[in-house]
């Protein structure tokens, strides 16, 4: 029996996706990220210095920091502090190394971007979301450095954008939301750059496990789905 969408959406359809930017007053990027309904806050601050494995070196440093605000699903839950559970701490992780893979270290000087992701509303996707919107608010922290002469030249050599797909019924379907996401046999991130190429792919078998042609579908699909969201990004940017 064939999967039915939810939300009605064809089997290669996001959901409705956008930005909006310049969310906070006081980042130096910030961004509200809308997929479907989920959203994430997307704030980048700048900070003078790096981890001390860098210090000397010229180079600059990104980290990220990932929260779900407790109303951001159905039920309450408690707030992370000191400890955080391994979910949140293997997402910002995440977050970091596909948000690094779009700058030039060397260009971005002795100095640490951080990204801060928090859940606002949660219906699965979120740290691709969370990526997504954090590739938009990180150029609005560069082109704030270049604006007020801190960078003379842009560290961006790269546009990143993620999404999820998954495997219902034995058929790939793109950007998951919470039914799909817990129905899914398959499902996997897939974060990739402006000229598809792949930075991280996270994927597992639910149920049972899954043939090279299923990846080969499931890579398919997070391609036109990419090429999707590189386009809002975009349009994103270019609006005043």
């Amino acid at each position: 029996m064939a999967w039915t969408r939810p939300s009605g959406r064809q089997a290669d359809e996001l959901r409705p996706v956008r930005f909006e930017r310049r969310f906070t007053r006081f980042a130096a990027g910030s961004v509200l990220a809308h997929c479907g309904e989920t959203q994430v806050l997307c704030t980048v601050t700048v900070q003078p210095g790096v981890p001390k494995f860098l210090e000397g070196s010229g180079q600059g440093w990104l980290t990220a920091e990932y929260r779900m605000l407790p109303s951001a699903t159905p039920q309450r839950q408690a707030r992370e502090f000191m400890k955080l559970s391994g979910r949140t701490q293997e997402i910002q992780r995440l977050i970091g190394r596909s948000l690094r893979a779009a700058l030039d270290m060397k260009a971005l000087g002795e100095r640490t971007l951080t990204v801060d992701a928090d859940v606002l509303q949660a219906d699965a996707g979120t740290r691709t979301t969370a990526i997504t919107g954090g590739y938009v608010a990180l150029c609005d922290a560069i082109a704030y450095l270049l604006s007020t002469g801190e960078l003379e030249a842009s560290p961006l050599r790269h546009q990143i954008a993620a999404v999820s797909v998954g495997l219902l019924h034995g058929e790939a379907f793109l950007d998951l939301d919470y039914p799909e996401d817990v129905a899914a046999e398959i499902d996997f991130n897939v974060v990739m750059t402006e000229e598809l190429a792949l930075i991280e792919l996270q994927g597992t078998a639910e149920e049972g496990s899954f043939s090279r042609t299923q990846l080969n579908q499931l890579l398919d699909i997070a391609e036109t789905g990419i090429g999707e969201l590189l386009k809002l990004q975009q349009q994103a940017l270019r609006s005043s």
